[in-house]
């Protein structure tokens, strides 16, 4: 049997939540053998199924998205670092406002980037969830040795608010830097860079952003990709994920060679979870809400899709389950169970997940024995 939950956000960690149903699992049927695979998506998270994996955990101090510094880390196994953008310019780091929304910048997630090329790392994931910014990864690539001017000559602020002003951007020390280096980009979001779908008017509000601020944001990620095709980058705002992070996406893209990667595939065939669910003949995964969103790259549509080629069952625990009957077929299902609908309020699912998640996955699983 293998358990392979994502996290359940503000409450678990994908590690917490395998450990908790197991347990569950192990009430329910006391001889069964359990596999524990956490995984991710490629968003936040993401570094704490690689540290349980085995990854070697880098610790660095680094401008946040507002210049204050933050304690941030990523991680290194086999040559290869992961690095979360989230950890340099999380949403967790600012108080989101009509001011943080055009000021938040990725220069931190640079800071990170650079020390681990430097260090050696051949490859870099990156993964560009949760951020506070929207400035099209140009504070990455200013702190990774990018020159990036007005048309002034004066070097461009940092922040999604000033690309309006840039003009021209000289990329020769970048290029030399990540000539060996090839660059992953962990995402499962298909949004473009500008426009109705794109990168302010879609994530733009959730940072804090207004009308007025989605607009000033769009028109300077649009100038933000124009200088870079002035530049001599690929023209990568259409590119389905360039919008993610803040478009953060975008600058990895464009300057530094990246190309788009499925953050599950990456993760999972590290933590060994396809050849765990081919032996296996029980499958339960799970994340604080299954929803609409599951069914399009999220871990537990992976978990699914690699059961249902061994024609195995799925089961799932998540916070919440706001799925139709239609969706819960698609992701097939043979049953699933939702915290909230066994607790007082959602403040106390969130405060007693792992307990919950115990109790509950027994629960599903004696339920699913009995109809098995």
């Amino acid at each position: 049997m293998v358990v392979a939950p994502d996290k359940f956000k503000g409450s678990v960690t994908a590690v917490q939540a395998a450990r908790a149903i197991g347990e569950g699992v192990r009430d329910a049927l006391p001889g069964a053998e359990v596999t524990l695979c956490p995984v991710a998506d490629g968003g936040e998270g993401t570094l704490d199924v690689l540290y349980a994996a085995g990854a070697t955990r880098v610790d660095l101090r680094v401008r946040g998205p507002l210049d204050d510094e933050v304690d941030a880390h990523y991680a290194v196994l086999d040559g290869t670092a992961y690095v979360e953008s989230a950890r340099a310019c999380g949403i967790e780091y600012v108080r989101p406002s009509t001011e943080t929304a055009l000021a938040a910048h990725t220069f931190g997630v640079g800071t990170l980037i650079g020390h681990a090329v430097d260090g050696g790392a051949d490859h870099v994931v990156l993964t560009v969830g949760g951020t506070a910014s929207t400035d099209g990864g140009a504070g990455m690539i200013a702190a990774l040795g990018g020159r990036i001017r007005t048309g002034t000559g004066a070097q461009a602020g940092l922040g999604g608010g000033a690309l309006g002003a840039v003009t021209e951007v000289d990329l020769a020390a970048v290029r030399e830097r990540f000539a060996r280096v090839r660059v992953s980009v962990a995402t499962d979001v298909t949004n473009p860079l500008l426009g109705e779908r794109g990168a302010a008017a879609v994530f733009g509000p959730q940072k804090g952003a207004g009308e007025h601020e989605v607009a000033v944001l769009d028109k300077a990620l649009s100038a933000w990709a124009d200088a870079l095709v002035r530049a001599g980058c690929p023209d990568v705002r259409d590119v389905p994920g360039a919008g993610a992070g803040g478009g953060v996406a975008a600058g990895a893209l464009a300057c530094l060679g990246g190309r788009v990667a499925s953050g599950f595939d990456l993760v999972g065939k590290l933590t060994g979870v396809p050849d765990a669910i081919a032996g296996a003949d029980l499958v339960i995964t799970g994340e604080g809400s299954l929803d609409s969103q599951s069914l399009d790259g999220k871990a537990p549509a992976g978990i699914a899709a690699l059961a249902r080629e061994h024609g195995l069952p799925v089961l799932a625990v998540a916070g919440r389950v706001k799925l139709t009957p239609d969706e819960v077929n698609r992701l097939g299902l043979a049953g699933h169970r939702a915290l909230i609908e066994h607790a007082p309020s959602l403040e106390h699912a969130r405060r007693h997940a792992a307990a919950l998640l115990r109790e509950q996955t027994a629960a599903l699983v004696r339920e699913w024995r009995g109809f098995s």
